[in-house]
This record gives structure tokens, C-alpha cells and sequence, in this order.
């Protein structure tokens, strides 16, 4: 094979290589994806809690206020751990993912200095009280919805009691923590009447010509009862028949006739 040959090869072979690269280059300009406004994916799925079956009414809780009473701010840094991706705790800390969430607790929403803020959280307004911290906790897309902040939640309201105690405690200054004692329930068996139902009750009186079951009836006002004195007869009153006393039937002697 001389030169010639050779190089009509190779020719061709670099001619086809520049004819893809051409193909690629234009299928490249006419199909481009467009790139998302926002990185990722978002997946809406509905939250549902731990071992409750679907369609299931969600239990009554008691108001944060019971919770916060037993609250323990050392279980609410444990739980706080899982913040620690996207926050820091401590004082001065910078911004992450998230704002630094030191002095959080009564603090302006959307006023940590140096960090961007989701127009959810901005448009929400007035300080981070306990309630909405609470609401907040239980699920952030629920209570602001865009937000940034891509936690699902704490469905247990202990644990949102927990994380709120331990936050008040990040600050120069902790504030009170408002707490509700739990009311006694109202008349149950056992109660007393008062006076006036006593009274009632003492001044109830049976009808006239009633008696109790079991007592024995009284006689007629002004009456008199009689007792016979032993040996003499009875003297009864027109009407009334005469019951024999003991001892006073008449008993025939022997040898007499009895009339």
C-alpha cells in the first residue's frame, strides 16, 4: 500500500470523527434542558404519624403550656442534636443552612443578621413566641408554607416541649416559660349538698295518715288507751269487739257444770 492509499484512510476516518462531533455539538443545541429555578426535587408526600392507621382521628393533646411544665431543657438538647446540620446553638455562632438559633425564643422572625430569609418566614411577623415555636416545631411547611427549611417536624409534643425549654435557655436573659396546672375536675360522686339541699331534704314531711313501712300506726289524736287491771273485765266501747285476756277465760271447776 503506498502514501496515497494511506492517506485516504485516514482521511475518511477524520472526516467521519469531525461529522459526529458536529452532529453532537448541533443535537446539544437544539435539545437543551432547561435548569431548574430550585436545585432538587420536591416530593409532596402527606406526614403521618408513627404507627397511626390511615384515616385515623388524631388524638387530643394538651395545650404546650402542661407540656412545658414537665419540660426538661437537657432532653431538649439531646433532641436539638438533629438541628445541629443545618444551625448552630451557641453564642455569636454563624449561619449555616439555617440561621444560629442563639436568643431564639422571643426573638423578631426573620431578623438574624446575615441571613436570607424565605418571604414565608418574613411575611409572618412579630417576635417567636412559645405558641409558635410550637407550631413551628410540628411541622414548618404546615405553619409557613414555602419555607426553606426542609425538616419534617416533631409529632411528639413532649419533644417540642423539650426543644423549646432548652432554647429559652440560649439567651443572656431566659425568660419565664408560661406553664398551666391542670384543673380539678368538677363535682364527682361523693359531693356533699349544700344547705340549701339540706334543708330541703329536713323539710320534706310524709302526708298525713302515712306511716313508714314497718312501724306500727299511731292512734287518733285524743284518744286514750285502757289497760285492764288483772281480774276485772275489760270494758270496751259500742262496736268494738272484746279479745279475751290471757288468764281471763273462765275454766270450769271440776264437779261444776260450765253455763
Amino acid at each position: 500500500m503506498d502514501s496515497f492509499e494511506l492517506n485516504k484512510i485516514l482521511g475518511a476516518v477524520l472526516f467521519t470523527c469531525l461529522v459526529l462531533l458536529a452532529l453532537n455539538i448541533g443535537a446539544g443545541a437544539l435539545f437543551t434542558p432547561e435548569p431548574p429555578k430550585k436545585p432538587g426535587y420536591e416530593i409532596a408526600v402527606q406526614e403521618q404519624q408513627p404507627g397511626k392507621a390511615p384515616g385515623e382521628a388524631a388524638p387530643s393533646e394538651q395545650p404546650i403550656e402542661q407540656a412545658l411544665a414537665s419540660a426538661d431543657p437537657k432532653r431538649g438538647e439531646q433532641t436539638a442534636k438533629v438541628c445541629l446540620t443545618c444551625h448552630t446553638f451557641e453564642k455569636g455562632g454563624p449561619n449555616k443552612i439555617g440561621p444560629n438559633l442563639w436568643g431564639a425564643v422571643g426573638r423578631k422572625k426573620g431578623s438574624e443578621a446575615g441571613f436570607t430569609y424565605s418571604d414565608a418566614i418574613k411575611s409572618k411577623g412579630g417576635d417567636w413566641t412559645v405558641d409558635d415555636l410550637n407550631k413551628f416545631l410540628t411541622s414548618p411547611r404546615t405553619y409557613a408554607p414555602g419555607t426553606k427549611m426542609s425538616f419534617a417536624g416533631l409529632p411528639r409534643e413532649n419533644q417540642r416541649a423539650d426543644v423549646i425549654a432548652y432554647l429559652n435557655t440560649l439567651s443572656d436573659n431566659p425568660k419565664p416559660l408560661p406553664t398551666a396546672a391542670t384543673a380539678p375536675p368538677g363535682g364527682g360522686e361523693g359531693a356533699k349538698p349544700g344547705a340549701g339541699g339540706q334543708a330541703g331534704a329536713q323539710g320534706q314531711t310524709k302526708p298525713e295518715g302515712q306511716t313508714a313501712p314497718g312501724a306500727k300506726p299511731s292512734p287518733p289524736a285524743g284518744a286514750q288507751t285502757q289497760t285492764p287491771a288483772p281480774g276485772q273485765p275489760q270494758v270496751t266501747s259500742p262496736g268494738q269487739s272484746q279479745s279475751p285476756q290471757p288468764g281471763s277465760e273462765h275454766t270450769p271447776q271440776p264437779g261444776q257444770k260450765s253455763e
